[in-house]
């Protein structure tokens, strides 16, 4: 059983994907409560939501009533108890550590009622063994979000053979009236969907790096600049339809055995995080190297782009 109405959603986290998942249901009208790890956490994640709002509203996503409204619906606590028994549903968005979330879920899963539905924002990480401690495994549930979650629309729902359909359906319902799009992944396999081709896309890409087929800035030029622009409006397999799964063959067949099929990471990323080189998080420096001011515009331009494209494709 689940709850017939749902109007306190519980984010156990409060990084970057808890304060914006928040944020999101908060802007809908629903009650959030975020759990923070401390005192320095909340001024964070307050500071993070109140910047957030200010750029929706500066972007006529929203106007500077709803901030005021969002803002209301927002308590920011350390208690853990009192976020898991006020939750109608669960949000985890806790550090990506398999154990460490199969004892969280196992302390939610204790404390919480149980008709309430638990999710966790994993992005890789299988639903099954994250449920594996815990007793009540049928209201355990992935439901992935892409950041910004308040931006991005998807949202990964994935199920696992515990899981009933009604959870599916109200997880799904909860999802819409927040404005998300909702989609099912049948199966609990690593990285559910998306990941899965975002994942391929980055192996092939640093593979042509690595490999001095071209230019890392080339390669993202090729993506941004061809069918990334036409990846908004037709997905992958509704490419094949549209040109013919004959022509997909006739190329799948040639070209496939010379792409990148190794199923460890690149040496080349590896050496990267050997020598520190991790981009953003290292002083800007990884496969190119980035002043202050460049990921500063390249984190607002990201921002305002997505607003733009997410407008120009009537997906707000």
């Amino acid at each position: 059983m689940t709850k017939n109405t749902i109007t306190n959603i519980s984010i156990f986290g409060a990084g970057k994907m808890g304060t914006g998942i928040g944020l999101l249901f908060a802007t809908k009208g629903f009650d959030v409560t975020l759990l923070a790890y401390d005192e320095a956490e909340i001024k964070t994640a307050e500071a993070a939501i109140s910047n957030n709002l200010d750029l929706l509203v500066q972007n006529e996503i929203i106007t500077a009533a709803n901030k005021e409204s969002a803002l209301k619906h927002i308590f920011i606590t350390t208690d853990f108890e009192k976020a898991a028994k006020s939750a109608d549903l669960g949000i985890e968005c806790i550090v990506e550590n398999l154990e460490i979330k199969q004892d969280y879920f196992k302390k939610l899963d204790e404390i919480c009622d149980p008709d309430v539905i638990l999710c966790t924002n994993t992005s890789a990480i299988s639903i099954t063994e994250i449920a594996k401690k815990s007793k009540h495994k049928e209201r355990i549930v992935g439901t992935h979000f892409w950041n910004p979650p308040f931006l991005i629309p998807l949202v990964e729902v994935v199920r696992t053979v515990h899981v009933k359909d009604e959870i599916i359906e109200k997880t799904c319902e909860i999802l819409r009236l927040a404005g998300k799009k909702p989609i099912v992944v049948k199966k609990d396999v690593p990285g559910f969907i998306a990941n899965r081709m975002q994942n391929a896309l980055g192996r092939e890409a640093v593979s042509i790096v690595a490999n001095g087929i071209a230019d890392p800035k080339d390669v993202d030029d090729a993506v941004k600049y061809s069918f990334g622009m036409r990846l908004g409006t037709i997905g992958p397999i509704e490419q094949i339809d549209s040109i013919g799964a004959d022509l997909c063959l006739s190329i799948s067949s040639y070209i496939y055995k010379y792409l990148e099929n190794s199923t460890e990471p690149s040496p080349t990323l590896v050496q990267k995080v050997e020598q520190g080189e991790l981009g953003f998080k290292t002083n800007g420096k990884g496969f190119f190297t980035w002043s202050e001011e460049q990921m500063k515009e390249y984190n607002d331009n990201m921002i305002t782009n997505l607003i733009k494209v997410g407008k120009a494709l009537n997906r707000f």
